[in-house]
């Protein structure tokens, strides 16, 4: 039996650059601190002003640093 919450998050991050399989993002813009998140483990829609919303695992989100 499951829970039926959600493991997903959505976070607004700065885009960096992307692949056809990953996407390199930021919180703060600052490319030193920007890291690839693999497209095959989240979804990403494009906002205006550089930003992304990225929805993904919050395993992969505190993987990643980002909480």
């Amino acid at each position: 039996m499951t829970s039926g919450r959600s493991d997903l998050i959505d976070l607004t991050l700065a885009l960096h650059a992307t692949t056809s399989k990953a996407v390199r993002v930021s919180e703060t813009g600052d490319d030193s601190k920007a890291v690839w998140v693999p497209l095959s483990e989240c979804e990403m829609v494009k906002k205006p002003g550089g930003l992304v919303v990225v929805t993904m695992p919050e395993w992969l989100a505190l993987s990643k640093g980002f909480i």
